[in-house]
């Protein structure tokens, strides 16, 4: 048996495979405090992961990380999200604490492993797997093997810079379009000046001027009701709004979250058109938490942006599905990472 770890900006996922297929032993979700930093989930890992180990015969440990990480060192570079991690040796942290062999993935990576091998992807010969959820990461899949190995960082499309004035590394898609975001495009849209919303009526540039500060159509659009409606879903407390309160505001037809959202697919959309325009998969996976906002609030605006976006040729010959193994993925594919380094010891012995 083997065990997957996933280590996210908000959750940390366990859980026991046999490696063959998608179905799990045990699992167990933890969340994690951010303010304890790379410490405090360590100190989580330690206590689950015995738990575990000690109901089943463990051989190999994969983890998924949520950042990049060296994978032939077993070493996290670092996180966007926690601190503490920068240049840790997990792999080894984990073979000297847990006592068994363990192998580091990202998690993008391992979770696209697990939708190319047994999940939305299965059958298909180009996978590109994309996650949106605290963070936005990609991997690509071809003909069941992982682009990228050895790199310092490879399908990153969170971290596209969407326009020429994007010259500065926070100005990205992830910061755009990932949940906290939405988040931080709902709070601002309350004050009344938010970026430009990305619509065909928008000006050339307008993807280039994501970070200018000027009266936005999202609050030109959202009326004083709107305002304080999504004000008063948060408790009163303009912080407290989230990505899945936002959503949960469009769902009832709030204007400002509807806008929010359209704003935030358009972003992901023109990004995925472009990774199509380059790579040409056959299918582009979405999953993470974001995209469990369903067809209407999700996947329709993203397609419908992307198809305004990519290269005219690729139209029509793509599919765009949300990842069939949910929340579990990255799991899944750090299960099939441990099975796989388990092979090679063996190999080598």
């Amino acid at each position: 048996m083997f065990l997957g770890i996933e280590i996210g900006g908000t959750k940390l996922q366990l859980g026991v495979g046999d490696g063959r297929r998608p179905e799990l032993a045990a699992r167990q979700r933890l969340d994690i405090d951010a303010q304890r930093g790379a410490e405090g989930i360590l100190a989580q890992i330690q206590q689950a992961a015995g738990g575990l180990m000690q109901r089943f015969p463990v051989a190999c440990i994969g983890i998924g990380f949520g950042g990049p990480v060296d994978t032939a060192a077993g070493r996290v570079v670092l996180s966007h999200q926690v601190d503490g991690w920068r240049d840790f040796e997990l792999a080894a942290w984990c073979h000297r604490t847990l006592g068994v062999p363990a192998v580091l993935g990202n998690d993008c990576d391992s979770a696209a492993l697990a939708e190319a091998s047994y999940g939305a992807g299965a059958g298909k010969q180009t996978v590109f797997y994309v996650t949106v959820g605290t963070g936005i990461g990609g991997g690509f899949v071809k003909h069941g093997v992982l682009h990228g190995a050895g790199r310092p960082a490879s399908a990153e499309i969170g971290h596209l810079r969407p326009g020429l004035h994007a010259d500065r590394p926070a100005v990205t898609v992830e910061s755009l379009a990932s949940g906290p975001g939405i988040a931080a495009a709902a709070k601002a849209g309350v004050r009344g000046a938010v970026v430009l919303p990305l619509r065909a009526e928008s000006p050339p540039d307008s993807l280039e001027s994501g970070t200018r500060d000027r009266p936005s159509a999202i609050a030109e659009r959202a009326d004083q009701a709107d305002r304080r409606e999504l004000v008063e879903r948060a408790g009163g407390e303009l912080e407290n709004v989230t990505a899945k309160l936002v959503g949960e505001a469009a769902a009832d037809g709030n204007r400002l979250a509807i806008e929010v959202l359209d704003r935030a697919c358009q972003v992901l959309g023109w990004a995925i058109a472009q990774m199509i325009t380059l790579l040409a998969p056959e299918i582009v996976v979405v999953g993470g938490g974001v995209s469990l906002l369903g067809e209407e609030l999700f996947f329709a605006p993203l397609r419908q942006a992307v198809q305004r976006y990519v290269f005219p040729p690729l139209a029509g010959a793509y599919e765009i599905v949300p990842a069939a193994l949910g929340e579990w993925v990255v799991v899944h594919g750090a299960i099939g990472l441990a099975a796989e380094q388990r092979g090679v010891l063996e190999g080598r012995a």
